[in-house]
Order: structure tokens, then C-alpha cells, then sequence
């Protein structure tokens, strides 16, 4: 099969538009010349019934034809063959998204990006606003502080950081440009980036360059293609496979970072000041030994139409479970050899957390075992899976479009053997993994090379005020690198033994306590940004959070929890999942004004297993009336250590919703009364009780609600 290009008198070559690929299918009709071939389109195809009239290599479509089209008086239509990966045939183009038309007539992102930054105007056009998230930033709206005017329009910067590793220089312009351009804040995200809140339109070009001048970028940190690369944030430096899993994220992010140079184009005028890309990632990028990259475009791997939607990556060591690593569309977990060096990686793909509300045909998914790869091809294997899902994945709806739903409508099996077919080797059997852990990093501890870093947890991800101060003062002082964990928190580096003490001194000051003194809940609790500046919130998350923490914690103490006690909470504005809710133990997903879905139950403390829907639409105020027995009922009725996600999936729905309905508070529960039962009954409850590790009296309690769950369902029907 051919990709096809079409280059108009006035601009470069791109690939061809739906509206040019039916021109020239309508002109191959006309002509009836050769056998059937193919027309591709940055992905989408179109079957050629008729062939055209070829000259040398190329084919023209001129003259008659092309004015009958509409095309003489603005191009010579010149159709160029181009490898492609094969496709099923396809007599007609598929629907398309409003998005992927504008990708399509961006010129690789620039038009009309680059002529709405230059208006007076404080705002962008629908078009250039679906542009700019590829170069890092979405248009917002502050609807706190709108005015007679309208729209309050600033914008968001989002940067990039494979692994989360920042340098001290980076940090320190940051924190400047959040002081002179945003609102005074840097926010940490979930991927391990900075967010910058509150920039203006003509202030966006000062603030990018800045950042690229320093050695960061926002390239790809929003928009449809891979986002920044997950890994362990931990700074062991003499790990080996920790240090190869992070050196790994760097390299898939530079080998799918765009490439057609818009980025640098719009915000340092063309100069482009990034380091070389390692050898072997050109290597991989370039190869197109199985059809994976459109010939001769400006974007190899992306096209004209990047990906359907966007694409996420993280890369771990086995027990760490510091990224979420099934969450993700592609996970990558090192494996070792007996020496302790790595040998290669399991690979995960078609996770992923956005849904939409009561639409059951969207749903977060975990990600499943695809197979185990030789580390020397684990850059073909990425690229293979990106190409898979560039070329089949939805473009009509943008709801399904991530590469989940592929997945889940093609089966683990098909989805292998087609990326099987782009990478050029069968993969081989997934290699057994021990179980996976959560691991956040606060505190103190060792690298490895003499030297110590600091976990410092961060409220919500949010550093503002006199936090902010004192943590810029630091690391300017002590001359500190820093990474940003997957939890929304700081890891301070490279510190010596001789200034931990001060250093201590000083973060107390601010509330930056030992983590010791750290309630468990906030240690593992996460929020999204939402209201006021996130287009898509509809309830409150990070500025909601810190309350709910002090209720449940006020709950813990009313129904006789200890201190230590904790459980996964995690709180996002609308259902896109950003702060990846539906892995949390208790998940909280806002469904309308101070509402939410208190429907997220039954995930674990390390995020291996989903949640479940439990509970619509609960206000804000009425969370205590849901809290309270759910809280109550996992004290009087776990096992040892039971976890709160544990119990509630080994309980099931029925068995809680029976218990809410009947629970009278603490004061008032009833005392455990004797009830007699047959001796062989005892016996065998005794028996099941012990193989359970609950007391007999317990599993006697959760039948009996069984039993009156269902009796009161028999009286109502």
C-alpha cells in the first residue's frame, strides 16, 4: 500500500486531505486506467479503483481533470508513492473528527497557530486552540474572576520531563517565570511536569523561550501523540536498573517527539537549541523496515494527522508501582539477568483512565501483558505499538478514541500479531513479575553514590506562598537538582550528609514536616487542578481535597480507626481522570456543582485492580452520611490488615448497601447478641470463619445481611 503527497506551488509538501484523496479518486474513475491501488492520507486510506497515469515515479492529476475538481487555480496535484503499512481496503473515507481536519491543515502544527498568536486579541481561535496543546499549553478561561467583558483567557504552560528530573537551573526559571507571568504558583502534576497557571497571550512567547533556553520543553506535553514518559522519580544513582529504566524514558520520549520543527518555529524563531538525539533513537525513528513511517515526511512516524488521540508511556522496574504502570497505553517493566543487568522489558498496553459520564460504552481499563522484548528492540517495539495505533485507531469520535478501546474491541491477540506485523518479530512470553508495590519516596534516603535526596510532600501538587520561597531558597543554596514524583510531590537531590540538618530546619518552618509526622491519608491522596481554571471540571478537586482529608480523618477517629490507618483517596473535577481516580480505593469524580460520584470503590493500595461503580451523584455535604458506615463497617468487620479497597471488593456492593441502609451510627449500633444455631452449622461456620481469618461471629453477620438484602428484595417485588 502507497502513502500519497500532494504538493501545492506555495508551501512544502504534506500529506493529502481527505477532500484532495477524493479528488483523486474521482480523477482515477474518470481516467480508468491501471489496476486498483491505495491512497493514504497521514492514516486515513481511500481505495483508488482505478489507477492513474503514471510518469516515472510520480502520477499527475493536471489540466481538465484538475480544473473539473476545482484544483487548477491553486495547485499541480502531484501524487507520490510512498511505503505505508498495509491496511484492510477501504471504499470509503471514514468519518472524521472537527480535530483531525484541522490537524490535517495545520502545516505540521503552524497554520493558523502562528497568525492567531499575532492578534491583539487576548484569545485564539477554536483551530489554533486544538494547535497550541501540541506545543505544551491549553487555552483556559478563569470563571472565578470574568467580567462586563466576557471571558477571563490566560493560558497554561505544561512542560516535559521524562522520569520527572528537573535541573537546578530549570527549577529556578520556573519558579521566576510563575512569579512574573502566572499567578504565583507551580503546579506538580500526575506525569511528573511542571503546570504553569495564569500566562497571557503576548506574554506565551517570552515564557516558552525562556523555558527552551533553559534547557526544558513543553514539546508534546498536551495535544494528540506521547506525553511526557513515566519512571521511578527515585534518584538511585548506582541502580542499574533503575538508571537504564529512566535512561529509557528519555529515549522513547526523544524518539516520539515531533519532528517537523513548528515547535521551534513559533517560539525561538527557528532556532533550534535541544541537544542531539542519541544514535540509536535516529536509528529507530528512521528505520522503516516494516512499513512503520510515512517516506520522506517531515513527521516519519506521526504524519500530517499525529495520533488519534493522546498516548501515554511509563516505564518501571518490577515492585515499583510508582507510576501506575497500568494505566497507561504502553507499560514498560526492565527485566534483569542473574548479574542484575538489564536483559529487556514486559510490556503492557491498553490502559488508560477517561470516560464520560452515563455513556457505559467509555470506561477507564486497565492495561494487559503483550510480551517480552530483548532491551536492544524495545525502541522498534514502541514504535510498532504507536503505529498500530496511528493506523487504526478511531478518528471519527474522540471519545473512543484512545488506544484502550482498540484493544478492548480487538482482543490482547489481534492487537499482538498487527503490531507484530510492524515491528518484524513475534514478541516472546511475558516474563513472571513479583507483586507490585506503591512506593511515594518521601523522606530521607540514599543514592547510592554518597550522596542523599529528600522526598518532600506537596499538598495537592501546588507549591505557593512561603513554601514555594523557602523550597526556591534551598535549592538555589545547596545548589539542588529536584524530580517530580508520579504523586504530585518533590524529591530534592544530591544533598550531602552535612546539610541535612539545616536543611531540615529549614522546610520545618514551613509546614515541610518529617514524614513521619505526615498523616497517611495525605501521603497517598490526589487531586486534579479542576475549578476555577480547568475548561472540563464541574466540582471542585484540588481546592476540595484538603477538607475531605480532614472528614475522613474525623471519621476515622469517630469510629474507633487508629492514626496509622489509611486508604487510597483520589478527587477529579469531571471524569477525564487525570488524577487517575478509578485506581483509588475511595474515588471521588465531580458529576456536577459541589455533586459527585461517590461510585469508585474496591481499588488497591498498590493500583493493580480497578474500581467499581458503587454510588451517583453525592453532594458535597452528604459525604459523611456515606463515609461514616462504609468506615465503620470496614473497622468491625476486616480481616487483619485487612486494606479498605480489599474489604470492600471481598464485601461486594450488596453486602455494603445492606449495611448503610440499617446502620443507626456508632453511638447507637447494638451489642453482638447470642443467637443458637445447630452444632454441625457452627462447626462448618467455624470452619469457613478460619479458612476466611474473619471470627465466626463475623461471616455469621455478613450472611444474615446477605439474607435480608435479598428478603427485602422478594417483599418489594
Amino acid at each position: 500500500m502507497r502513502s500519497v503527497v500532494v504538493a501545492p506551488y506555495a508551501s512544502s509538501s504534506y500529506y493529502i486531505s481527505n477532500a484532495a484523496a477524493s479528488a483523486a479518486a474521482a480523477v482515477a474513475v474518470a481516467t480508468s486506467a491501471e489496476p486498483p491501488s491505495k491512497l493514504v492520507g497521514g492514516g486515513s486510506e481511500f481505495a483508488l479503483y482505478k489507477g492513474l497515469r503514471r510518469i516515472g515515479t510520480e502520477t499527475e492529476i493536471g489540466g481538465q481533470n484538475a480544473q473539473q475538481l476545482g484544483l487548477a487555480s491553486r495547485c499541480s496535484l502531484t501524487i507520490q508513492a510512498v511505503q505505508a503499512p498495509v491496511r484492510p481496503p477501504s471504499t470509503l473515507p471514514a468519518k472524521r473528527s472537527k480535530v483531525e481536519i484541522i490537524k490535517e491543515n495545520s502545516n505540521y502544527l503552524r497554520y493558523p497557530l502562528k497568525e492567531e498568536l499575532e492578534t491583539e486579541a487576548p484569545n485564539i481561535n477554536e483551530a489554533a486552540t486544538q494547535l497550541i496543546k501540541f506545543h505544551g499549553s491549553y487555552q483556559q478561561d478563569d470563571r472565578e474572576v470574568r467580567g462586563p467583558g466576557g471571558k477571563s483567557y490566560q493560558f497554561m504552560l505544561r512542560t516535559k520531563q521524562p522520569a520527572g528530573k528537573v535541573s537546578n537551573k530549570l527549577y529556578l526559571v520556573m519558579d521566576d517565570l510563575a512569579d512574573q507571568f502566572g499567578i504565583g504558583t507551580l503546579r506538580l502534576t500526575t506525569r511528573q511536569t511542571f503546570q504553569l497557571h495564569g500566562v497571557l497571550k503576548n506574554n506565551l512567547k517570552t515564557v516558552m523561550s525562556t523555558i527552551i533556553r533553559n534547557m526544558g520543553s513543553t514539546l508534546g506535553a498536551c495535544g494528540d501523540l506521547n506525553r511526557n514518559v513515566l519512571a521511578p522519580a527515585v534518584p538511585y544513582n548506582t541502580n542499574k536498573e533503575y538508571l537504564y529504566a529512566q535512561e529509557t524514558a528519555d529515549k522513547i520520549a526523544a524518539l516520539l517527539a515531533p519532528q517537523a520543527g513548528s515547535y521551534y518555529d513559533l517560539w525561538v524563531d527557528g532556532e533550534k537549541i535541544m541537544s542531539a538525539d542519541p544514535p540509536d533513537v535516529v536509528e529507530a525513528r528512521n528505520d522503516n523496515s516494516h512499513g512503520t513511517n510515512f517516506e520522506g515526511s517531515p513527521e516519519p512516524i506521526y504524519g500530517t494527522q499525529f495520533l488519534p488521540r493522546k498516548f501515554k508511556v511509563a516505564v518501571t522496574v518490577p515492585t515499583d508501582n510508582s507510576v501506575d504502570i497500568l494505566t497507561n497505553d504502553v507499560g514498560l517493566v526492565t527485566i534483569t539477568d542473574d548479574l542484575g543487568d538489564v536483559k529487556g522489558f514486559n510490556i503492557y498496553v491498553g490502559g488508560g483512565m477517561g470516560r464520560s459520564h452515563r455513556m457505559e460504552h467509555t470506561f477507564p481499563r486497565l492495561a494487559e501483558p503483550l510480551g517480552y522484548v530483548a532491551k536492544d528492540d524495545i525502541l522498534y517495539a514502541v514504535k510498532a505499538i504507536v503505529a498500530t495505533q496511528r493506523d487504526y485507531g478511531r478518528r471519527d469520535d474522540r471519545r473512543l478514541s484512545r488506544m484502550k478501546y482498540l484493544v478492548h474491541e480487538w482482543g490482547i491477540e489481534k492487537f499482538k500479531s498487527v503490531v507484530e506485523q510492524y515491528y518484524g518479530k513475534k514478541f516472546e512470553n511475558f516474563m513472571e513479575l513479583p507483586p507490585w508495590e506503591f512506593k511515594s519516596y518521601l523522606g530521607w534516603g540514599q543514592q547510592g553514590d554518597g550522596k542523599w535526596f529528600l522526598g518532600v510532600s506537596i499538598d495537592n501538587g501546588r507549591i505557593k506562598g512561603e513554601v514555594k520561597k523557602v523550597l526556591r531558597e534551598v535549592i538555589q543554596k545547596y545548589n539542588l537538582s529536584v524530580r517530580i514524583t508520579p504523586n504530585q510531590n518533590l524529591i530534592l537531590c544530591d544533598v550531602r550528609k552535612t546539610w541535612k540538618a539545616r536543611i531540615n530546619k529549614a522546610l520545618a518552618q514551613v509546614g515541610l514536616v518529617n514524614v513521619r509526622s505526615l498523616d497517611p491519608l495525605s501521603v497517598t491522596a490526589m487531586a486534579c487542578p479542576a475549578l476555577p481554571l480547568c475548561p472540563l471540571a464541574i466540582a471542585e478537586a484540588e481546592r476540595g481535597m484538603p477538607d475531605i482529608l480532614k472528614r475522613v480523618r474525623a471519621l476515622f477517629e469517630k469510629v474507633g480507626l487508629k492514626d496509622s490507618d489509611s486508604l487510597v483517596i483520589r478527587m477529579t473535577g469531571c471524569p477525564n481522570g487525570c488524577a487517575r481516580p478509578y485506581m483509588a480505593e475511595l474515588g471521588l469524580v465531580g458529576d456536577g456543582p459541589n455533586s459527585y460520584q461517590v461510585i469508585w470503590l474496591g481499588g488497591s493500595t498498590n493500583q493493580t485492580r480497578l474500581a467499581q461503580v458503587f454510588m451517583e451523584r453525592v453532594k458535597v455535604q452528604e459525604l459523611d452520611k456515606v463515609f461514616e458506615p462504609l468506615l465503620f463497617y470496614w473497622k468491625s468487620n476486616r480481616r487483619n490488615g485487612e486494606p479498605f479497597g480489599d474489604f470492600t471488593h471481598r464485601i461486594g456492593w450488596d453486602a455494603i448497601r445492606a449495611y448503610i441502609d440499617i446502620y443507626k451510627g456508632v453511638e447507637k449500633q447494638q451489642p453482638l447478641v447470642p443467637v443458637k444455631v445447630d452444632g454441625n452449622i457452627f462447626a462448618g461456620l467455624s470452619e469457613v470463619a478460619e479458612k476466611l481469618q474473619v471470627k465466626p461471629s463475623q461471616l455469621a453477620s455478613e450472611v444474615l445481611l446477605q439474607y435480608l438484602r435479598e428478603a427485602q428484595k422478594s417483599e418489594i417485588q
